[in-house]
């Protein structure tokens, strides 16, 4: 896979450029005790899961399309797994605690870099290729990206709430290639790096565009589930894919200087 043979660039955030300092359970419990509600991080993030999960499926995306909208979706999200975790919590309190994390996953606390980040986007950029993101995120995306220092290495970001569409479906990319404004762009031009293989990956391909995958898990365990995927298409950090694309980078200058 040649950088030189590209046009655009796209990354998913979580788990693949971003990733929790600490499991939503813990978050959720740290904060909550500041409001005099104590409850089990491991408790608190088996229910996060169950309502994320039951959320998704009643009000996909975020409920951009069901009335909802985002900001009730994640208050609602909050409350449940408190009230599933901890009968009769009050309610002024669990707003208060609500309104608290909502406004904490904009900003660097409850975010670190996956490894290899910078050096990845900065030896991108230096190759000229413009860089955008494409990710099932609510708006809150743009103010985290500036306060988590990321923002500037992007010509654009695309989250599925404002987009109207979630990977994997194929008019998200479609987007994307319209946010780029870059005149004549073809599919087979644009990479897009994920780590979750139905979304990102099967996603980008179904669009024509080129992907690849981050992911520790062994290849044979990822084929298993989808055979699709090309072993070649696997790194197992941003790491491996920054290396990868240094390496194939001077191999097509030795064969363009034979």
């Amino acid at each position: 896979m040649l950088l030189s043979r590209l046009r655009l660039v796209t990354f998913d955030i979580t788990g693949t450029l971003l990733k929790f300092k600490l499991t939503p359970g813990q978050q959720y419990g740290e904060i909550s005790a500041l409001y005099g509600i104590n409850c089990d991080g491991n408790e608190l993030s088996k229910h996060f899961k169950e309502h994320w999960h039951r959320m998704s499926l009643v009000h996909p995306n975020f409920g951009r399309d069901t009335g909802l909208g985002w900001e009730e979706w994640w208050r609602t999200l909050v409350k449940k797994t408190f009230k599933d975790t901890r009968a009769n919590v009050d309610e002024k309190k669990l707003d208060e605690v609500a309104f608290h994390l909502i406004e904490l996953y904009k900003v660097s606390t409850c975010w670190q870099l996956c490894d290899g980040v910078s050096g990845l986007l900065s030896y991108i950029r230096s190759k000229n290729i413009p860089m955008g993101v494409i990710s099932n995120f609510d708006p809150r995306l743009h103010v985290t990206l500036t306060n988590i220092k990321l923002r500037h290495f992007f010509h654009f970001i695309l989250t599925s709430y404002e987009a109207g569409f979630e990977k994997p479906d194929p008019k998200i990319f479609q987007e994307a290639m319209a946010r780029s404004k870059l005149e004549g762009l073809k599919p087979e031009e644009c990479l897009h790096i994920g780590d979750q293989v139905c979304y990102d990956y099967i996603g980008a391909k179904n669009s024509g565009w080129q992907a690849v995958i981050i992911s520790d898990t062994e290849i044979s365990s990822l084929k298993k589930n989808n055979p699709e995927i090309e072993p070649s298409h696997v790194f197992d950090s941003l790491f491996g894919l920054h290396k990868h694309f240094i390496q194939t980078s001077k191999e097509d200058i030795f064969s363009q200087k034979l």
